[in-house]
């Protein structure tokens, strides 16, 4: 790209040649990509701009050190449970080998801490500006965190054709397989954008505290199913409203979203 070519990025999930083929090998499956190419219907994956990629690195580094603050806090709270029986509130450990256990985990979350508060601080400066930033920070659940991750992951939103190939890639969309209304087998559940997937989860976690039409949302569908089933649903949700505020530029309305 730097020399002035044109690069395809080719999709292998979704290109596949006749499995009855006697010899596959580099210049076979060369020659099947350029011809694809040349008729047209060569899937392409999206080339992220080199420019914002280092930012999208923070930005997943600080999803990273999140997941370990949380393991620390549970780490402690099992610890907690296991030797006393009860909540963090209900009394106290102890037992100093038990103490000191927890002590060390209290450590690592604190240092932990101080980390991601570096990178979020060095995040806001770099996408503060950026006026999908404002419209993502308006759907319920969404805060200054989680507006970032969504944006830098995105990307540009015009590359998704459709609200479903959007929910589709953020993982909000079942992989399933049926023949005769019968379930058989799955496709590939890893596609799609795993960093998505978790904000959009936490997105739904933290709606259902906010607002009170998510909560009734979630609700309805976990009498129906279940908890893990009505978060991903909200999720869901919360993904095709974010697809349609990019698209539109316009904020988030609780009446479309939810009505």
């Amino acid at each position: 790209m730097n020399d002035g070519y044109r690069v395809h990025l080719a999709n292998p999930a979704a290109i596949r040649q006749y499995e009855g083929l006697k010899y596959s090998g580099d210049f076979t499956d060369a020659a099947h990509l350029a011809q694809l190419l040349r008729l047209g219907p060569l899937p392409e994956g999206y080339i992220y701009p080199a420019e914002e990629r280092p930012v999208r690195d923070l930005s997943r580094k600080r999803i990273q050190l999140v997941q370990c603050r949380t393991a620390q806090i549970l780490a402690i709270e099992n610890l907690f449970s296991r030797h006393t029986g009860g909540q963090m509130q209900a009394g106290r450990v102890k037992h100093l080998d038990v103490t000191l256990a927890m002590q060390a985990n209290l450590a690592v979350m604190q240092t932990l801490q101080e980390e991601i508060g570096f990178i979020e601080k060095r995040l806001m400066e770099r996408v503060k500006l950026h006026p999908d930033y404002a419209l993502l920070n308006s759907v319920p659940g969404i805060g200054p965190g989680l507006a970032t991750t969504i944006m830098l992951e995105t990307g540009t939103i015009s590359r998704f054709t459709k609200v479903g190939n959007f929910s589709s890639y953020c993982r909000c969309v079942d992989s399933r397989r049926e023949s005769n209304s019968r379930k058989k087998g799955e496709g590939n559940t890893k596609n799609g954008n795993k960093y998505l997937a978790w904000a959009f989860v936490e997105a739904a976690n933290f709606a259902i505290r906010s607002c009170p039409e998510a909560r009734r949302f979630y609700e309805r569908k976990k009498r129906a199913r279940n908890g893990i089933v009505a978060i991903k649903a909200l999720a869901h949700k919360l993904a095709r409203a974010c697809y349609h505020m990019l698209r539109e530029h316009k904020p988030f309305e609780i009446t479309r979203c939810f009505g």
